[in-house]
């Protein structure tokens, strides 16, 4: 080939390629052009718009196992505030809700199906609801444990203290099937899974005692309300209650060994401080209370004595700190 002839299709080449630069800055100038004058046409819009972001929580929710207790376990919940958190529970302790598939399988709710919040409002640490009329199907042998588990499970709620209940608008004074007359207003002293031992009306005495349950790898707790006439500090009680476990014939556990020694407490208005011996540590070299031991105690002691905090001391020292953050 000559040299004229490479002279020739150098120049068809570098002709071409600066063509192609002028036809790309020129779509360049009319692409600028057109976002500068019309920019909302062309504004950029996301692939995903609106993503809204929920915070999932675990509440106290009190549910009935198989050996026919009311057991306290935890549920997922999204509400934020006291009113909807507390139709959200509700909703979890009805049978056949849409809740359902957040309960573990061996627990069931204790309100009859289809029953619905007509009204509910708090005030001043009191909460009113008034369910629809179907709460009145319970069975004879639900019926006061429907009760106990709404109590327990709200009054879990922070701000919440007592409850009222209505059906249809009008206060509910009895069980619907036993009859048994409810208190004017309704609180955690109305007891859980209750066990009586009396001689008389007189002097009686309550004491709440936290045990374990278990199912498979599921650890949860059973309040057991002891009504009888024991004149023994209640902190003592439930101590002695809580060494003298597993009681094999109700199904109740209790991991507090027999070895523990309660060498003394102090009780404040919204504190319970108790000293131990080092057996109530689970590893002496770690200074760990187990989990389960620290639960059951706390629990009892909060629940009988209406406190918030409870302090465990050794030697002196303070070793853990139970209070409403641990609660839930």
């Amino acid at each position: 080939m000559s040299k004229l002839t490479y002279i020739f299709i150098g120049d068809i080449m570098l002709k071409k390629s600066a063509l192609r630069r002028i036809m790309v800055s020129t779509i360049a100038l009319i692409i600028v052009g057109v976002l500068y004058f019309f920019p909302n046409e062309y504004e950029y819009t996301p692939l995903v718009q609106n993503v809204e972001y929920v915070n999932v929580d675990e509440s106290p929710i009190y549910l009935v196992n198989p050996d026919m207790y009311v057991v306290r376990t935890n549920i997922a919940t999204k509400s934020e505030d006291e009113i909807s958190l507390a139709k959200e529970l509700i909703d979890a302790l009805t049978i056949g809700s849409v809740k359902k598939e957040y309960i573990n399988e061996h627990f069931r709710g204790v309100i009859p199906e289809n029953t619905k919040i007509l009204d509910i409002s708090l005030d001043n640490g009191l909460l009113k609801i008034d369910f629809s009329k179907e709460l009145l199907n319970t069975t004879k042998d639900m019926e006061e444990k429907m009760i106990e588990a709404i109590i327990y499970t709200l009054t879990e709620i922070e701000g919440v203290e007592q409850i009222m209940i209505f059906v249809e608008g009008s206060k509910l004074d009895t069980l619907p099937q036993s009859q048994i007359k409810l208190p004017n207003t309704l609180d955690r002293s109305y007891g859980i899974n209750k066990i009586y031992d009396i001689t008389s009306l007189k002097d009686l005495t309550k004491t709440t005692v936290y045990y374990i349950g278990g199912i498979d790898d599921l650890v949860y707790y059973v309040p057991v309300t002891k009504i009888d006439h024991n004149e023994q500090d209640k902190i003592e009680i439930i101590i002695d209650e809580l060494k003298s476990s597993p009681i094999y014939e109700t199904n109740l556990m209790s991991y507090l060994a027999s070895s523990v020694e309660l060498e003394s407490y102090e009780e404040l208005e919204n504190q319970v401080t108790l000293s131990f011996n080092h057996a109530i540590f689970d590893d002496f070299d770690e200074q760990n209370i187990l989990e389960e031991v620290k639960y059951s105690i706390s629990l009892s002691i909060q629940d009988t004595l209406h406190v918030d905090e409870v302090i465990f001391k050794v030697n002196d020292e303070v070793v853990e700190t139970f209070g409403e953050k641990e609660k839930s």
